[in-house]
């Protein structure tokens, strides 16, 4: 099992330290395998501080669970058993820190490539560094802008923003009319970050081919203190079901809101804050029935899943599963290339279909890279809490529990 230490090995602490407020409050840590003669360095980046930290700390353990088990399977086999080092990173919060964090970790390290960031807009900044470095960038964000850029560099190994928007409205609709019930009136609330503001495309994108009407429509800033107006408005829409797209912070509050106030509407969450343990620990009974949209779910792969349970105590959360396949994924491509070296590893990942290991947890069974870098076999699923599980709702043929529809 790797260690997670204050090791600052292999990084300028002076240079580390004259970067932001933020770093100086949010230092570096390394976490590695013991110092091997032969290693693989793998950058790791997340938010493990601020708004979203706790699920940069989801994604590190999915990372580092993988990365111990290849290498107590004996390491990379095509570089002669090389160990994987994760170095860890501290992106913060916020994307301007991110970019910062990415630079140097490159700089001061020889990586093969870097997996991060969670957080779009904190994917999105970094990756203008992997770009230019030349660097392989594997992520789970979801904004289409990710991998809409033509950078050669990035892979995204989820279904992007637009695609998850769209799911989340053709399968809420599905799920209503095997109820008995049309929806003909939805609102939407986004924060108004890359992530929000792409998956709130898809929603109307979907909403708009089915001839449903958007009642409301309302973006708001993220880390939103009082969402009383927009509850408000929510009553007074008339819609039938509301599909808010947001991190933990508003998910909590929007939701905590709507039921103090007996709005009992169903609610379709848009993964990120839906979707983790936080949720329901943060709601109690409110979160249970609460339906959300997600790239992943861990009742799909249970003999892969429930090694995470048991090292770390929860359910796999799906950024955790997404970025242990990520890893995955990236130590294939190296075996493939039979070479660290970061053009090699990226040639090895573009337009490649990987099968196997962690990649069989994934809707598509695999995953598969077009000219873009997205994963063309990532379907997306519908989850919903059930007594402080998330049971896989929809599409049918991958359901494990029939959907509670409560209009």
């Amino acid at each position: 099992m790797s260690k997670t230490s204050s090791t600052r090995g292999g990084v300028n602490r002076r240079t580390v330290l004259a970067g932001t407020a933020a770093l100086v409050a949010s230092p570096w840590v390394i976490s590695s395998a013991r110092a091997q003669a032969k290693q693989v360095n793998i950058g790791v980046i997340m938010p493990l501080s601020g708004a979203n930290a706790q699920f940069g700390i989801n994604s590190r353990n999915g990372i580092e669970l993988v990365a111990d088990e290849i290498n107590a399977a004996g390491g990379i086999k095509a570089l002669g058993g090389a160990k994987i080092n994760l170095i860890v990173a501290d992106s913060t919060s916020t994307p301007t820190t991110a970019g910062t964090v990415a630079q140097r970790l490159i700089t001061q390290n020889d990586v093969t490539a870097i997996l991060g960031a969670f957080a779009s807009s904190l994917t999105i900044a970094i990756s203008e560094v992997t770009e230019r470095r030349d660097i392989p960038l594997l992520t789970m964000s979801f904004a289409d802008q990710i991998t809409g850029r033509g950078y050669k560099n990035i892979f995204q190994v989820v279904a992007k923003a637009s695609a998850l928007g769209k799911a989340q409205l053709d399968y809420t609709v599905a799920i209503a009319q095997a109820a008995g019930a049309k929806i003909d009136k939805i609102a939407i609330m986004y924060e108004d970050t890359a992530y929000g503001t792409a998956q709130a495309n898809g929603l109307r994108a979907a909403a708009k081919a089915a001839n449903i009407d958007i009642a409301m429509d309302d973006a708001y800033p993220l880390g939103i203190t009082d969402t009383t107006p927009l509850i408000n408005k929510l009553r007074a829409s008339g819609a039938q079901a509301v599909f808010p797209v947001s991190y933990l912070n508003d998910s909590l509050l929007l939701i905590r809101t709507m039921r103090q106030q007996r709005i009992t509407m169903p609610a379709i969450g848009g993964a990120a804050g839906y979707v983790i343990p936080d949720f329901e620990k943060g709601l109690g009974e409110f979160a249970e029935g609460v339906l959300s949209i997600a790239p992943a779910n861990y009742d799909l792969a249970p003999e892969l899943t429930e090694r995470f349970r048991k090292r770390f105590g929860y359910f796999m959360v799906h950024e955790a599963l997404e970025h242990a396949v990520a890893l995955d994924v990236l130590v294939q491509a190296i075996e493939k290339a039979k070479s660290a070296k970061a053009e090699d590893v990226t040639m090895a990942l573009r337009g490649a279909k990987f099968t196997g290991g962690w990649t069989k947890a994934m809707t598509g069974g695999a995953v598969e890279f077009d000219s873009t870098g997205l994963n063309i076999l990532s379907v997306p699923v519908m989850v919903q809490w059930r007594k402080k599980e998330l049971v896989t709702v929809w599409p049918k043929d991958v359901a494990k529990g029939t959907a509670e529809w409560k209009s």
